[in-house]
């Protein structure tokens, strides 16, 4: 097999390489889904029709929003971890969401695109999961609404990436913690993790059966995620809608094998007291749609 090749695209004030006769290189994140819908990789695009692309002002200049993720595969791993720890990690105003007495929650998420407007790459999340801004009452209240409505908030404290262009958008118009390495992270037989330190070792590994797949109806489960963030010293909200077609969910797991290494997600992780692991939720099919940041009310 050849090795792919690149070309140099403008974005914003930076030019990045991306893979030539992508979908990058022939659309620049502003696709005709017809055209798109030609790919035999594609699938069902009815759900992005919902969402009409625009083009909209961002700090990098007009760029072509919401962002489209047409075939996905993820991994959320939702831990237990001390409030006291959690607090210290987030910037004021925001406050962790209680789980138990003195516990929140931090979700380590694992994405595989491969096929995006961005072209295919990998993603890991390290994020605290937080009350909705601004919000008051009880935690638990909040918690079970949340959980409902499949709609949750966090801050998102890491998020490598493994291509060039993925961490220029993320850095350079969403202003997220993102940095470049080598992931290698598979869906197949088990879900498999590994994730590469500046120093080309081992920063984080992930071994473990993926639950049983159900296969749901088009649209039938969208779940919302919001990121909130400073942008240029002021607070957005960012965010993604999740469209569930092959899902699978193993609460209490004991089978999944997590390795720490040397490197930035397993210092945070251990940082951030990761405890006892509550729930795994594995998705093998499924679309994504992110929309470009939008101011919060401070």
């Amino acid at each position: 097999m050849s090795a792919p090749q690149f070309t140099p695209v403008p974005f914003g004030d930076v030019t990045v390489p991306v893979l030539k006769g992508g979908y990058y290189d022939r659309f620049h994140a502003a696709p005709n889904l017809e055209a798109v819908a030609e790919d035999p990789a594609a699938g069902n695009l009815d759900f992005f029709r919902r969402f009409p692309k625009q083009r909209l002002a961002s700090r990098v200049g007009p760029v072509w929003a919401p962002n489209f993720y047409y075939r996905a595969k993820t991994a959320q791993l939702l831990f237990l971890a001390p409030m006291s720890q959690l607090r210290r990690a987030l910037p004021d105003p925001l406050e962790p969401l209680h789980a138990l007495p003195g516990y929140g929650l931090v979700a380590l998420s694992l994405f595989r695109y491969d096929l995006c407007d961005n072209d295919p790459y990998n993603e890991v999340s390290v994020a605290v999961v937080i009350r909705v801004p601004g919000s008051r009452g009880s935690h638990l209240r909040e918690l079970r609404a949340s959980m409902q409505r499949d709609r949750f908030h966090a801050h998102v404290l890491a998020l490598p990436v493994d291509t060039e262009i993925a961490r220029v958008r993320g850095v350079e118009a969403y202003q997220l913690p993102k940095w470049r390495t080598e992931i290698a992270l598979s869906f197949d037989e088990t879900l498999e993790l590994n994730l590469t330190n500046a120093a080309g070792g081992t920063d984080l590994s992930l071994s473990s059966p993926i639950p049983p797949q159900q296969d749901l109806a088009p649209q039938s489960r969208i779940g919302t995620s919001v990121m909130v963030n400073r942008i240029d010293g002021r607070w957005h909200r960012t965010t993604v809608h999740t469209n569930k077609l092959r899902l699978g969910q193993k609460l209490l797991p004991r089978d999944i094998s997590l390795g720490f290494g040397t490197g930035a997600v397993s210092q945070l992780l251990k940082a951030l007291g990761v405890g006892r692991l509550l729930r795994m939720d594995v998705m093998t099919d499924g679309q994504l749609v992110l929309n470009l940041p939008i101011p919060a009310n401070e």
